[in-house]
């Protein structure tokens, strides 16, 4: 487990990432947590007081991370941007988010859809699941659900699909 005490930052402009809050994670002591990793991984321990488990790392580059601060962390921790908070943080090795069994069903009706889906990066996985389960009237989780399938027929990433659907 690492101890780092760390200063709440916020992205001004920083593509899709532009308004996170956020702390970093410098390459040392990420690599303390997990040896040699140049890519995401989930983290559980305590921002100050406040128990955490299966929070993402980011990486940054350079093999630095950044773990962002949710605005229902942050509430939690009464901090925000500019604030000192002291984080315990060890990886989290029994993290995992499991399908929701209404976007199983729809994926298994064609099997491209499921193989593509199982074929994503698991934290792409995560985020269409988390995405869906964030949703929070049935209407929004099924428009989430059928958005998902066509980003699946197409064989698209979660950020591919976004963008998409913005257009």
């Amino acid at each position: 487990m690492i101890h780092l005490k760390a200063e709440i930052e916020r992205f001004e402009t920083m593509g899709e990432k532009t308004g996170w809050s956020y702390v970093f994670i410098p390459a040392a002591l990420a690599n303390e947590i997990k040896p040699d990793c140049k890519k995401s991984f989930r983290v559980k321990g305590k921002i100050d007081e406040l128990e955490v488990s299966g929070m993402a790392t980011i990486p940054m580059g350079e093999g630095d991370f950044i773990i962002a601060l949710k605005g229902e962390v942050r509430k939690k921790l009464r901090k925000e941007a500019g604030a000192s908070v002291e984080l315990y943080l060890e990886e989290d090795k029994n993290f995992k988010i499991e399908m929701p069994e209404d976007l199983e069903i729809c994926l298994s009706e064609e099997e491209h859809l499921i193989r593509n889906f199982l074929k994503q990066p698991k934290s792409h996985q995560n985020y269409y699941i988390n995405w869906i389960n964030q949703a929070k009237t049935e209407t929004t989780r099924t428009k989430r659900i059928v958005m998902t399938i066509k980003a699946m027929d197409k064989g698209q990433d979660f950020g591919a699909m976004i963008r998409e659907s913005k257009l």
